[in-house]
């Protein structure tokens, strides 16, 4: 039987959680990830371990002891003009995909955010097809300058 748990504010990971976190992510978000240290500073953010107000929440998705998928959201600190969140990382263990439980996280994801959720994701990306099911609408296209 699967079960969530839900790091925040006010449930906050210990630093071997953290690296657990992290060390998934990077792993099972495979070419659509980021380095260690970002995904670190996005679940710091998320668990206000870091010097923001905002928060958010990470939600590690597990079979007995066996983590099968994570999720971290953070809080945009805006409303009505942008989502209030932003989900930032999400990955399956390469070992559960096709299982559906990439939509028990984002499921658990939509009904633990307070407010809209934004998130990007690379056309080429599989997961696009399940967050169009979701009721999630591709209506800009992003654009970045990097400096």
């Amino acid at each position: 039987m699967s079960s969530f748990r839900i790091y925040n504010n006010n449930s906050k990971p210990s630093e071997e959680e953290k690296e657990a976190i992290v060390n998934f992510l990077y792993t099972h978000l495979e070419e659509f990830g980021d380095e260690k240290e970002a995904i670190l500073k996005c679940l710091n953010f998320a668990v206000k371990d870091s010097d923001t107000d905002l928060g958010g929440f990470v939600l590690v998705l597990k079979e007995a002891t066996e983590t099968l998928g994570i999720t971290i959201i953070n809080k945009t600190g805006m409303e009505d003009y942008i989502p209030e969140n932003i989900l930032v990382y999400i990955a399956v263990h390469n070992n559960a995909r096709g299982n559906g439980v990439g939509k028990l996280l984002m499921q658990k994801a939509i009904e633990t955010a307070e407010g809209d959720i934004a998130l990007h994701v690379e056309p080429n990306n599989p997961a696009k097809f399940l967050y169009e099911k979701l009721g999630f609408e591709n209506k800009y296209l992003e654009m970045r300058l990097k400096k």
